[in-house]
């Protein structure tokens, strides 16, 4: 027999959730140096507009799925379409969910060794010499994935209401207030002018640039846990009379504000001491502790409270991505929530340590690229946004305009028909554009 499937204990319960899961590396880690990258505020721009314009109509057409089927990610396309090929978004989306939580995993244990580091004193020695070491050894990476599993997969054991909701309920509020705090000390650093320089004032030549267009719009699917199966399989989690349209509209302001606050962290504190917003992905493990050891004791501090608040924004969203694949397999082969949270958690484990030994124990490569690289690159520029793509196409081509308004919960909006519109035309051209793009530049 099929168990009974949980539902979340109340509406915050859920959007606290659904926050956690688009809260995560990608707001405090990507976003900041994707930024930098792409020149501030001409980024800025275009990822707030691509939120707009995909992020919020994508999230609805992902809610309206999973409250309509009740369901996991592939079960849901084979109730809504049975004997049809569209139940390959599904399996896009619980593919993308195991191997992108295979090398978060990885981060997300790089996040927790800093945050043990600051704990007990700080980073001793040059950051950069000491994160170069870090990633080389071959134990000591693995141990704190490990450590960083064992603490998703606790929290996903636990259930819905008593696992996920739970901690969720405890984490954004901290989160929140951790972000805050942090932001407000680092404009106090001397680089708030620059800072708001970059993000706010923009530069219109960086407009001429289409990879900061692709990287804007990746960045938006990213952040919001798109494509994912995430929001799918959360919203199957919600009453089937639940709103939709208020709780997306929450979820989507409050994890923009995330990204412009994770900004007003990090700009600040690099002006101040001359750095490059442009430092890439070591941003956060080789440019940052170079601040905060030269801020001295008050610098530890800093340090404390920073990868603290990257532990849990990382875990908050790995929860979510083991959530995708626990609920396919518990309803794939009828086993209890434990028995497949153990599994489907050792095996990602498993598929993450290549991508920890690949960033300098070993020589671990895949097309050129080491093995972590490329698993972030198989997924965000083909996985995600295909799977993304196909499931638009699925709501906006096979749905009736009645039922893309009444499962979406806009038919009594005035918006309503623009809805519509973006659904069928506006966002699989852009995802389109950016899986094309992104595999032409992968």
């Amino acid at each position: 027999m099929q168990q009974k499937r949980e539902q979340w204990g109340s509406r915050w319960g859920f959007i606290l959730a659904a926050m956690g899961s688009a809260v995560g590396l990608g707001n405090i880690w990507r976003f900041s140096y994707a930024m930098g990258e792409g020149g501030g505020s001409a980024f800025l721009i275009i990822y707030l507009v691509s939120v707009l314009v995909i992020g919020f109509p994508v999230m609805l057409i992902e809610f309206s799925i999973g409250r309509r089927t009740q369901t996991d990610a592939v079960d849901a396309f084979k109730k809504l379409a049975p004997k049809s090929g569209w139940l390959v978004a599904g399996g896009l989306g619980v593919l993308a969910a195991f191997l992108i939580l295979s090398f978060y995993g990885v981060i997300g244990g790089w996040s927790l060794r800093y945050m043990f580091e600051y704990m007990t004193g700080g980073i001793t020695g040059d950051p950069q010499d000491f994160f170069v070491g870090f990633i080389s050894d071959p134990a000591s990476p693995v141990f704190w994935q490990f450590v960083f599993m064992a603490l998703t997969v606790g929290i996903v054991f636990l259930g819905v209401q008593k696992g996920i909701e739970l901690s969720s309920k405890v984490m954004m509020p901290v989160l929140s207030i951790l972000l805050i705090g942090l932001a407000a000390y680092s404009l106090t650093l001397g680089g708030a002018e620059e800072a708001f320089a970059f993000m706010f004032q923009p530069d219109w030549d960086a407009f001429t640039d289409p990879s900061v267009y692709i990287s804007a719009m990746g960045q938006a699917f990213f952040t919001l846990s798109l494509g994912m199966g995430a929001m799918l399989t959360y919203a199957s989690y919600l009453d089937p009379e639940e709103r939709l349209t208020s709780s997306a509209a929450i979820i989507i302001v409050l994890d923009t504000l995330f990204a412009l606050v994770s900004g007003l962290v990090i700009f600040p504190a690099l002006f101040a001491f001359g750095l490059d917003p442009s430092e890439g992905a070591g941003l956060v493990f080789m440019v940052l502790p170079n601040i905060f050891e030269a801020l001295g004791g008050i610098g530890t501090l800093a340090g404390v409270v920073f990868f603290v608040l990257l532990s849990m924004a990382a875990l908050s969203s790995a929860i979510s991505l083991l959530e995708v694949a626990v609920a396919y397999f518990m309803r794939r082969l009828n086993a209890s929530r434990k028995a497949m949270t153990l599994v489907v958690g050792l095996v990602i484990f498993l598929l993450g340590v290549p991508s920890s030994l690949s960033q300098g124990a070993m020589d671990i490569t895949i097309l050129g690229d080491s093995f972590l690289d490329f698993m972030d690159a198989f997924t965000g520029n083909l996985v995600l946004p295909l799977g993304g793509l196909i499931m638009v196409l699925f709501v906006g081509w096979t749905w009736t305009k009645k039922e893309i308004l009444d499962h979406g919960d806009v038919a009594d909006q005035s918006w309503g028909p623009l809805y519509v519109l973006t659904a069928k035309f506006v966002a699989p051209v852009a995802i389109l554009l950016v899986l094309i793009i992104g595999m032409i530049n992968w």
